[in-house]
């Protein structure tokens, strides 16, 4: 895969999912990872260092990553960033509302490595 030198933004208040999900992106290639607590933390780190891809969750403190998606899709720097949303919320209304917000693609966990290779490969980084 050709993932050398994307960089990624892993977004999630527990500690042990993004350590998760950076170790699927490591084993997919990537190398470039960088993790925030919640979404006004990723939102700084997003405006501080632009990232190709921001993997999300959705049930956060402080700006939930539903909020974090419409942020970046309101800024004119940060508008065009991949973004995958993880997230126990299978609730059809929820998908929608995540896809109207502008969210890339969608994956309600628990998931695997697998599946998130998928949605990558779906954005066509």
């Amino acid at each position: 895969m050709g993932y050398e030198g994307k960089k990624v933004l892993v977004v999630d208040d527990s500690a042990v999912m993004r350590q998760i999900i950076k170790k699927n992106l490591k084993e997919l290639g990537f190398s470039e990872l960088s993790e925030a607590e919640d979404g006004a933390a990723g939102l700084k780190k997003a405006g501080e260092e632009p990232v190709d891809l921001i993997v999300s969750d959705w049930n956060m403190p402080n700006m939930t990553g539903l909020e974090f998606l419409k942020a970046v899709r309101a800024d004119d720097k940060l508008k065009g960033t991949n973004f995958i949303m993880v997230t126990s919320e299978a609730d059809k209304e929820k998908i929608m509302e995540a896809v109207q917000a502008g969210v890339n693609q969608y994956i309600v966990k628990p998931f695997n490595a697998m599946q998130l290779e998928e949605k990558i490969k779906a954005i066509k980084m």
